[in-house]
């Protein structure tokens, strides 16, 4: 990747120019950051499964007509996407209190909600990414009203598919964040899903145990954060039902012998 020219870097992703005019190669990292990186470590393996997982559902929403940016996967840490503008903005997806909802509202964590709620959030680590309203996006310019429908519309969508995904491996969706992009092509734009769906970006939690299966295991010194990753691997059919963890890295099997699941 040296050889192609850095697009951006971020805190868990870096975008390189792709082959292809109107592409981009997305490299997932094994940076795991808290609290606007002010917490941050380098964890082996994570990238790898981060960019399995997040193959494995964008390659769902695609299939089920939800656009998005992803194209394929080209390695281990690396994916084709198509190019797009970011809006800078944060949908967050609550079904069940936790985190700074529960925190902010005084709700009990675990409690669930009596709807979804979607939050938006401004993209700004400076600022420590603050929730604005739909009011204050519209005034600045963000998005514009039709934008943020698509983007609900989307976020409620993409919950319905994931709700159902997890549930059915016995996990529970506890909320999710996503962000959206501009994607053009030729004269007409439509708003897609873009980043990442990943535990870096989900709550996830067992059905059964609640225990946590996602970075707030990093983010609350928790410890078990690739084993809790390669957990969720194995149960979406991703990862060799009988790989033990291990630190130097998840052994995944290829999406060619990856049964989808419904």
């Amino acid at each position: 990747m040296n050889r192609r020219r850095r697009i951006y870097e971020g805190k868990a992703k870096i975008l390189y120019e792709g082959p292809e005019p109107g592409t981009l190669i997305q490299f997932f990292k094994d940076d795991a950051t808290a609290f606007n990186k002010k917490k941050h470590e380098v964890v082996d393996g994570k990238g790898v499964l981060n960019n399995r997982i997040s193959e494995y559902i964008f390659e769902h929403l695609n299939r089920i007509g939800i656009p998005t940016h992803f194209i394929r996967r080209l390695n281990m840490r690396e994916q084709l996407i198509k190019e797009v503008e970011i809006i800078p903005l944060e949908i967050v997806v609550r079904n069940i209190a936790a985190g700074s909802l529960a925190k902010r509202l005084g709700i009990e964590e675990g409690t669930v909600l009596p709807r979804s709620i979607i939050e938006f959030y401004y993209k700004a680590d400076a600022l420590d990414d603050p929730m604005v309203s739909e009011e204050h996006i519209t005034a600045f310019g963000w998005a514009s009203p039709q934008e943020i429908d698509d983007m609900m519309a989307l976020a409620i969508r993409v919950n319905d598919f994931l709700t159902g995904l997890f549930l059915g491996v016995g996990i529970q969706l506890v909320d999710f964040k996503i962000e959206c992009g501009r994607l053009w092509e030729n004269d007409m734009m439509r708003v897609v899903v873009a980043d990442e769906i990943s535990p870096d970006s989900c709550r996830l939690w067992d059905t059964v145990t609640q225990d946590k299966m996602d970075k707030d295991r990093f983010r609350r010194d928790m410890g078990g954060l690739v084993e809790a990753y390669q957990e969720v691997a194995r149960r979406l059919g991703i990862m060799n039902e009988n790989e033990p963890p291990r630190s130097g890295g998840p052994v995944l099997v290829s999406s060619k012998d990856n049964k989808t699941r419904h």
